[in-house]
């Protein structure tokens, strides 16, 4: 199937990303100024991707990314 992302699938990329990121630490050992931007900047795709979920939001959804608590908002999104 062709087409472009679900928003679903668009935030599960961007948190596999945000992911990806953190765990880079050569990247930050190189370049911290970089790496603190491109962790701004997915965090940023992020909120706005959060945003645009169709209502109506799971309530455990919506508390993962109340809290930050991303890893879990990407298990969660993962699983269905």
């Amino acid at each position: 199937m062709s087409g472009s992302p679900t928003i679903q699938q668009s935030l599960v990329t961007a948190l596999r990303e945000r992911l990806a990121v953190i765990a880079d630490r050569d990247w930050y050992a190189r370049d911290p100024a970089g790496h603190l931007e491109r962790l701004r900047a997915v965090s940023e795709q992020i909120a706005a991707l959060q945003q645009q979920l169709p209502p109506p939001v799971d309530p455990q959804l919506r508390h993962y990314f109340e809290r930050c608590s991303y890893d879990k908002a990407l298990a969660f999104l993962e699983a269905r």
